[in-house]
C-alpha cells in the first residue's frame, strides 16, 4: 500500500530557513582579532606620542572650540534627521537642566493635589467637630435626643426603685407594728 509520498515531500524541508547558515568563530580565529587590535592600539598610541609639542597645541586648541560648539548641541540631543534640519517648533518645550545651586529651596514651594485635598479633608473634618460639639450638626441632634431619652428613663426608673424601697419599708414597718400589737 502506497501512502502517496513522493518527490514534493522529499524536496520541502523541515523548518525555516533561520537554523541554515550557521557559523561559529573558532577560538583561533578569537585570539588572532583580540591581537590585532591590541596591536592597532599599540600604533596608535605611538602615533600620538610621536606628535611634536606645535601639533598637540593645535589639537588643544581645535578640541576646546570643539566643545564650546559641541555644548550647545549636547544640551538637545536630536534624533534621526533633528540634527540635520533645523527646526523652530513654537509648541517644542526645551527641557532645561538646572543647577543645585540655582534651585530655589526657600520659595513656597506649590502644594501637589494630594496634598491639597488631604489639607481640606482635615480642615473639614475638625469643622464638622466644632459643629458636632456645639450641637448644631443632624447627627449631634440626634445623639442629644437619644441622652435626653435615656436620662428620663434613668430617672423614671430611680423613681420606680424609690417608691418600692419605700413599699417595702412600709410593709415591713407595718408589719412590726402589727407584729407588736400582737404580743401585747
Amino acid at each position: 500500500m502506497h501512502l502517496g509520498v513522493g518527490k514534493q515531500h522529499e524536496t520541502r524541508r523541515k523548518g525555516g530557513h533561520k537554523g541554515r547558515m550557521r557559523t561559529y568563530t573558532s577560538p583561533e580565529e578569537i585570539d588572532a582579532q583580540m591581537k590585532a587590535e591590541k596591536e592597532r592600539k599599540k600604533q596608535e598610541e605611538e602615533e600620538g606620542a610621536a606628535l611634536n609639542d606645535s601639533q598637540v597645541e593645535e589639537k588643544i586648541e581645535e578640541a576646546k572650540s570643539d566643545s564650546e560648539d559641541s555644548d550647545e548641541d549636547s544640551s538637545q540631543k536630536r534624533k534621526g534627521v533633528e540634527g540635520l534640519i533645523d527646526i523652530e517648533n513654537p509648541n517644542r518645550v526645551v527641557q532645561k537642566t538646572k543647577k543645585v545651586t540655582e534651585l530655589e529651596l526657600e520659595g513656597p514651594q506649590p502644594l501637589s493635589r494630594r496634598e491639597r485635598e488631604e489639607i481640606e479633608k482635615q480642615k473639614a473634618k475638625e469643622r464638622y467637630m466644632k459643629m458636632h460639639l456645639a450641637g448644631k450638626t443632624d447627627q449631634a441632634k440626634a445623639d442629644l435626643a437619644r441622652l435626653a431619652i435615656i436620662k428620663k428613663q434613668r430617672e423614671d426608673a430611680a423613681r420606680k426603685k424609690e417608691e418600692e424601697r419605700k413599699a417595702k419599708e412600709a410593709a415591713a414597718a407595718a408589719a412590726k407594728g402589727l407584729h407588736t400589737l400582737s404580743l401585747k
